[in-house]
């Protein structure tokens, strides 16, 4: 490598050792400093108990007022349902019964093509005979 490479390389990995010189010093016998009144900090603490208390109570409240609509929606719902399926059950008591079923259809459909066949076949030849020379 070369000298005019070797300079900014040297200062950029000198960065780094700079930026941790300039940390400020702690006393390590100094310690963390003890609270001047250690009487807040209780008051805090039942404070937040005492809210953590009505919270908790606001939070079953709010569970049984939820439990008890939703359960008032699904008694709802089972008496739709069950005012449907007699609705239906009255609907299809009342149509009348189906002479054919589905396949039987389509037989008779079918049919009723290969006879329509049969005819136009049978009309198109017409009244005139001719001679079949083949059979002869």
């Amino acid at each position: 490598m070369s000298r005019r490479h070797l300079l900014p390389l040297l200062f950029c990995l000198s960065l780094p050792l700079a930026a941790h010189g300039e940390e400020p010093a702690t006393d390590p016998g100094a310690g963390p400093t003890p609270s001047a009144t250690p009487a807040p900090a209780s008051d805090d603490l039942a404070q937040l108990q005492q809210r953590l208390d009505e919270s908790e109570k606001q939070r079953t409240d709010l569970a049984a007022q939820l439990q008890g609509a939703e359960s008032a929606v699904v008694g709802r719902l089972r008496q739709e349902n069950q005012r449907l399926k007699l609705q239906l059950r009255e609907l299809q008591a009342q149509q009348p019964p189906r002479l054919l079923s589905d396949e039987q259809t389509w037989f008779a459909t079918g049919g009723a093509v290969a006879l329509v066949a049969f005819v136009l076949g049978a009309l198109s030849r017409g009244r005139r005979r001719r001679r079949r020379e083949w059979i002869n």
